[in-house]
């Protein structure tokens, strides 16, 4: 049986991230989509990792404002316009201090997080496609592993 495949691999330091997916002509799109938006999604995280983004910080503040407005266009609008405020710009350059020239990194990781915490995502995300698509499922966070 012939088969295509996905395939992604990074190391990078510590750093490693293997994906992999064999396509068969029964696989369906979402499938394939959904594997891609897991490459997608650890490529972002370790990008604004590299630039020196203190994202702990900025998903905090982000927090804070989604939660200050409604969880809809206009509430995301209304988070925009708040990010003109003097304490967005202080969050904004204390999570990019140790390198001041990546504030433009810095302020797109944040309205990136915004939206999403306002469910107004603006990629294929792997949580967006479960919900359409129950049987693909994200994976499990690593951790502690209960004994048997």
């Amino acid at each position: 049986m012939e088969s295509d495949s996905v395939e992604f691999t990074a190391k990078y330091k510590n750093w490693v991230a293997i994906k992999k997916i064999t396509i068969y002509p029964d696989t369906k799109p979402e499938e394939i989509a959904f594997s891609l938006s897991g490459i997608r999604q650890s490529i972002d995280k370790k990008a604004f990792e590299l630039l020196d983004i203190d994202m702990a910080s900025l998903d905090a503040y982000a927090e804070k404002l989604a939660t200050s407005v409604k969880k809809n266009p206009s509430g995301f609008s209304e988070a925009l316009i708040k990010l003109s405020s003097p304490e967005a710009k202080a969050s904004i350059e204390k999570a990019s201090e140790k390198k001041p020239t990546h504030q433009a990194f810095a302020r797109i990781y944040l309205i990136r997080k915004i939206a999403q915490l306002l469910n107004l995502d603006f990629d294929v995300s792997q949580e967006a496609l479960s919900k359409i698509y129950p049987n693909l499922k994200p994976p499990k966070p690593r951790g502690r592993v209960a004994k048997s």
